[in-house]
Formats: C-alpha cells, structure tokens, sequence
C-alpha cells in the first residue's frame, strides 16, 4: 500500500480516524478535538496521525479534507489489493462475507474449493469457484494475496498451488506451518493459541 511498515496498532486506528473526520464539516481539525472525539489518548492521535499526514499546524490543527486523503491513501483505497480465498467451509464462508477488509485496501473477489462447479451462495455473497480455476483467475485479475482456511492436511498443497498462481502473499488459518518461497510473504493465524491465550487471562 505504500513504502513503509505502519505500526499495527497504528493501522487498527486508521478506519476509526477516518469515518470521524467524515462525520465533520468544519474545514480543520485538531488532535485533541479528535482524541476527545473518539476516547483517544491525544498523544496517541497525534502519533499516529504524525505517521500518516504529519504534524498539524499550530493553532490550525489538520485540514479536514487533506488527512481525509492521506488516511485513505495508507488504506490502500487508491487501488485495493485483490485476494482469494481457498476453503469454503464456515470459515471461509465467514471471512467472505465480511466487507471489513476493504477498509485496510483489501477485497476478497473470489472463493475457491474442491467443488468441481461453481456455487453462488446468495446475491449479497461472492461466487465460490473450483480450485482448477484459480490460476487463470489469479493472472485475469490480478490477485497478489491468497487466504487459506483449508484443514491441515491439503493446507500445503493449497499454498503452493496459490504460489504457482502468482500469489505474492498468503494469510493461513490452517493449524500447520507452511513452506513458501523466498519473496513470498507468509502470516501464520493460529486461532487454538488466540484463545488458550484469552482463556490463560481468565480469573479461576
């Protein structure tokens, strides 16, 4: 999305930033007004914005509309990042429903599974395709990420199928390590080690 790595907790605080922003109609805006708007620290507002658009002008704060494009700028809305995922099972049906990727600069264009025919899940929902497909499909529409939610033992053969694919990405939920190549980008979710550690937080 640009050059440089933004925090992630920076990042998790970008969608907030900007729906407020959008809410408003005055033409400049402070870090406190936003900090205050949002129950913020103002020192971590001004950080993160800091990231992004810079420092604001004294006095003046930030022009409303300029850290509006900045803000989607980092997002990734000047060109989304296509993906595809690989598993259609409740997971992935799940993580293809859900609209909220598109505030990072993501959007899941497809589904892909075993099924030799193509499912079409309802008119809200994207098409659930065969797996034969998906390297044409990858190279027409210029997919640089791939989401596996397979089971464990197919998850490997899912991620070097998307590797041959051109995917330069992959984000696994499969409770195994994968192998990729060098250049390709691997994010291990482990969803059991998530909650063991939220259950570890919880009073006996």
């Amino acid at each position: 999305m640009n050059g440089y790595s933004i925090p992630k907790a920076t990042l998790g605080r970008l969608p907030q930033y900007l729906q407020y922003l959008k809410e408003l109609s005055q033409a400049n805006v402070s870090a406190t007004a936003i900090a205050k708007g949002l129950s913020l620290g103002e020192v971590q507002v001004r950080k993160d914005l800091a990231v992004v658009s810079g420092a604001g002008k004294p006095k003046v704060g930030y022009e409303r509309a300029k850290l509006i494009d900045d803000l989607e700028r980092h997002l990734g809305y000047e060109k989304y990042t296509n993906a595809v995922l690989v598993g259609a099972g409740k997971l992935g049906r799940a993580l293809l429903d859900y609209d909220g990727f598109e505030e990072f600069g993501v959007k899941i264009v497809a589904g892909f599974d075993c099924n030799d025919q193509a499912v079409q899940l309802g008119k809200n929902t994207k098409a659930i395709l065969p797996i034969k497909d998906i390297g044409t499909y990858c190279a027409q529409n210029d997919v640089k990420l791939g989401i596996v939610t397979v089971g464990q033992g197919s998850a490997q053969d899912v991620c070097d199928t998307l590797v041959a694919s051109g995917i330069e990405a992959i984000w696994n939920f499969a409770p195994c390590s994968l192998k990729v190549p060098a250049g390709v980008l691997l994010k291990q979710e482990n969803l059991a080690l998530s909650l063991a550690h939220l259950n570890n937080q919880i009073s006996k």
